[in-house]
């Protein structure tokens, strides 16, 4: 399947569960309900969610039973936003091409959205039709990702990193946590739900690491070559906070051959995963996670 048309037809359905949970579990006449609903609708590209279920599709699983997990992917990802939105963190004024939370509803409500988008997951994640084993195992999985161990982790390190210049090696340890993580648990859940034995799932793992990589060396070039109308957020916030980037390490040059190797490196994968279904007598639709991959070309 083309990932245009794959798109296009699941796009709507994750808009649509991302209100659903949330009309379902908090009064919609707060104002609670309101900043986490403000966020939540502000748009945005839904890669994680879309990468979940895009694994899925490609290794034959049911897509059907994903939502829920899909879903909380996505409250994590965008209550990450609220916060990194911060004043005490990036004092960003602007996500998606439209005014941060903060600016909306101030500070003290803002933190309470995220919060709120970031407990909900678990309690949307817990639902669902997916066997209780296969929850319990996504529930943990996406707590590591996302907590003290992963993403919040990365963050740390990436305040901490600021005006100070981080050798490559620990700047991609920060990104692989800061960024790659949700990336990663995208594509591990999908290879839970449908099913992996353990050869193919350590060849995903692999692809998640090359696509979280791709994806957080283009963020990094398009804050300094990118047009913050079409980005929806203003660029050369990197280098307002002196932070450590791929093109500051590297050059521009040298960013953009990084980016092209990580997109290689992940299509190796995906060919080893097609290779191996096509010898154990399956099918892995390559398109979709390959045409995924390709989103992050310049």
């Amino acid at each position: 399947m083309e990932f245009s048309l794959f798109e296009k037809k699941e796009k709507p359905l994750i808009e649509a569960a991302l209100i659903k949970f949330l009309d379902k579990s908090v009064s919609q006449e707060g104002t609670l309900s309101q900043a986490m609903n403000y966020s939540l609708t502000a748009g945005g590209k839904r890669i994680r969610p879309l990468l979940l279920l895009a694994t899925v599709q490609s290794l034959g699983g049911d897509v059907s039973k994903s939502y829920e997990i899909a879903t909380a992917l996505e409250y994590i990802h965008t209550y990450s936003l609220v916060h990194d939105d911060l004043p005490a963190m990036d004092n960003d004024v602007l996500r998606r091409g439209k005014p941060t939370n903060h600016t909306v509803y101030g500070e003290d409500i803002a933190i309470l959205a995220g919060d709120g988008l970031l407990t909900l997951a678990f309690e949307i994640a817990s639902g669902g039709s997916l066997p209780a084993g296969k929850k319990i195992a996504l529930i943990l999985a996406l707590a590591k990702a996302a907590g003290p161990k992963g993403m919040v982790a990365g963050q740390t390190e990436d305040i901490e990193g600021e005006n100070q210049q981080l050798s490559l090696e620990l700047l991609k340890a920060v990104h692989e946590k800061k960024t790659g993580e949700l990336l990663k648990f995208s594509v591990h859940a999908g290879g839970v739900i449908a099913d992996v034995p353990p050869f193919v799932n350590t060849l995903l793992e692999e692809f998640a690491s090359h696509f979280g990589l791709a994806f957080q060396i283009l963020d990094d070039i398009l804050d300094v070559i990118g047009d913050s109308k079409e980005l929806g957020k203003k660029t050369g916030g990197d280098a307002a906070l002196n932070k450590s980037t791929y093109p500051g390490l590297l050059g521009l040059d040298g960013a953009k051959k990084a980016l092209k190797s990580e997109l290689i490196s992940g299509k190796n994968n995906l060919l080893q995963i097609e290779n191996y279904y096509k010898n154990a007598g399956g099918k892995f639709d390559i398109q979709l996670l390959s045409e995924m991959l390709d989103l992050l070309k310049l």
